[in-house]
């Protein structure tokens, strides 16, 4: 038995629910925490311990390396993990089929770049995804990230049948965030004037 109470139940009762977060000290993983934390949950944090190693003092830290050494996380439970970091399937189901006895549920962290024709509108979970020719292939670009989450969704719910929420999140902007993919944009309108935006008028935001 992983606990008497599904990880809602005992956020709803008022219960502390434990979570553990892969990754947790760069961006979204941080938002994540910080608000985890805030509602008084308990959360512990397995990463490398390289980027940011003091953020969250109050976090239980478990340091190990996703690819080769997950040897931190045996033995233990939580109610829930959350997996922000997840691009190599191959590492996503080492993850998932060792957290299937130890967690109630998994929460992946994906993207609407898994959609096969982006340029489709009102997509939903039965739109066609994407793919690769070669499912070994493991470098994640522009190219191949999209496919790759596919296939990391897959592996998660392969290991964990019924258990996996997966979030195919659209673009994901706000402090901590070192792409200023977003914030050149309302920076430079700010600034007033003629702005130069690439693709065409009528294109869909």
């Amino acid at each position: 038995m992983i606990s008497t109470l599904s990880a809602t139940e005992r956020g709803e009762k008022g219960k502390p629910v434990q979570i553990l977060i892969l990754g947790g000290t760069r961006f979204l993983g941080c938002h994540l925490v910080e608000a985890a934390l805030t509602k008084g949950h308990e959360v512990t944090l397995f990463n490398r311990g390289q980027t940011h190693p003091d953020r969250f003092p109050q976090a239980e830290r478990l340091q190990g390396d996703r690819d080769g050494d997950l040897s931190a996380l045996a033995g233990r439970r939580w109610d829930a993990v959350i997996d922000t970091c997840g691009y190599v399937p191959r590492l996503v189901r080492a993850s998932a089929e060792l957290l299937a006895t130890q967690v109630e549920q998994y929460v992946f962290i994906s993207s609407t770049s898994v959609y096969a024709d982006p340029s489709v509108h009102g997509m939903d979970e039965e739109s066609p995804l994407g793919t690769l020719a070669d499912e070994c292939l493991e470098e994640v670009n522009g190219n191949t990230y999209g496919p790759l989450k596919v296939l990391c969704e897959q592996a998660a719910e392969a290991a964990m049948p019924g258990r996996v929420l997966t979030v195919r999140s659209g673009l994901i902007v706000g402090p901590l965030d070192e792409s200023d993919r977003f914030t050149y944009w309302p920076v430079r309108v700010a600034q007033g004037g003629e702005v130069l935006a690439p693709a065409y008028p009528d294109k869909r935001i």
